[in-house]
């Protein structure tokens, strides 16, 4: 083996183990300048075997194929989530089975491209980690945070209420240039999806959102998502739209969890309440309620959600799951007038 390739095994031996002081490991190892060991390490990103992120005494190395990455983007002019996508994070996701692969790209880009559109931060830093089989995936930003900016645009009196607008789909602070289906979509396509912000940890999973006793304490301001696939999953981008899919209108099916529109310990009871929680429920074809745990509910929510809106969108249709037996005959009685 040559010089030059020794140099190179070194640096790909080592690198995951000294990201930020690979240079000066190199040049102690060979016994050569710290700008000949900088050369060395270029010549590698140069070649694609390691990332190069930062500036100056920021600067970090990573395995391109490697099990970990932390990168921090400023929120400027002409940044674009595809072009750090294919920057830092595809050469790490490449070699994952296809399915992986599409759902990674379409989180990533996704979620990294509401921080730029939306956060009104300035900074984003992203984590990506492999551990035991199963990819973690963090893109922070140090913005106003997504349930605070859903509380001020829809005037809430409460910014938990703001997850269930977030959850509904189709919605967006920004309707001019979004849709509104991102985190809808992510959050069904990874195993677990998370939301830190404004001190508030919401969690979906299994169909459910819920708060997480998980928080971070270094993190105070803006939006943390985090969003875990295992590497054994099945599921893939097309299966998971095609749940939600009307074959005429696209998107057109929505589950709404009923509990996040109140406390789920008080009986969900006024008009109020039940037009709250179907606010932007128009836009679907099809809507399910899930009354899972919700404890009771009143004549005058049951009217409003399942006669009142029905005789408003008379195309559109309304199930319920999940209800306990108390919610289920009040429901039936309802829509037996």
């Amino acid at each position: 083996m040559n010089k030059s390739s020794t140099i190179q095994k070194f640096i790909l031996d080592n690198v995951e183990n000294h990201p930020g002081d690979i240079a000066i490991v190199l040049a102690k190892k060979f016994g050569f300048s710290r700008q000949r060991a900088h050369r060395c390490l270029i010549r590698e990103v140069e070649n694609g075997n390691i990332i190069k992120t930062g500036r100056t005494r920021w600067t970090h190395y990573f395995l391109a194929d490697g099990k970990y990455i932390q990168f921090i983007e400023k929120i400027k002019p002409g940044i674009a989530e595809d072009r750090v996508w294919l920057k830092y994070v595809k050469p790490m996701i490449l070699s994952y089975p296809e399915n992986i692969y599409r759902i990674c790209a379409y989180g990533f880009t996704e979620i990294f491209n509401n921080a730029i559109d939306h956060s009104k931060g300035t900074t984003i830093i992203t984590e990506i980690e492999v551990s035991n089989n199963t990819l973690n995936i963090i893109i922070k930003d140090n913005g106003i945070g997504i349930f605070k900016k859903i509380q001020k645009a829809l005037h809430l009196d409460s910014i938990k209420e703001s997850i269930l607008h977030l959850s509904k789909g189709k919605f967006t602070t920004d309707p001019l240039h979004h849709t509104g289906e991102g985190i809808f979509f992510t959050s069904r396509m990874f195993d677990s999806f998370s939301i830190l912000s404004s001190d508030i940890f919401y969690t979906f999973q299994n169909e459910d959102w819920f708060f997480s006793p998980e928080k971070n304490e270094d993190f105070k301001k803006g939006t943390l998502i985090k969003m875990v696939l295992s590497l054994d999953s099945k599921k893939t981008p097309k299966g998971v739209f095609d749940q939600y899919a009307d074959q005429e209108i696209g998107f057109g099916k929505t589950i709404v969890a009923v509990a996040l529109s109140g406390d789920p310990n008080d009986p969900h009871v006024s008009r109020s309440e039940a037009k709250r929680l179907l606010m932007g429920l128009e836009k679907f074809n099809t809507i399910i309620l899930d009354f899972k745990g919700v404890v009771s509910v009143g004549q005058a929510f049951v009217d409003e959600v399942f006669r009142v809106f029905k005789n408003e969108y008379p195309n559109i249709t309304i199930h319920h799951v999940g209800a306990n037996d108390e919610v289920d005959s009040m429901i039936k009685r309802g829509l037996l007038k």
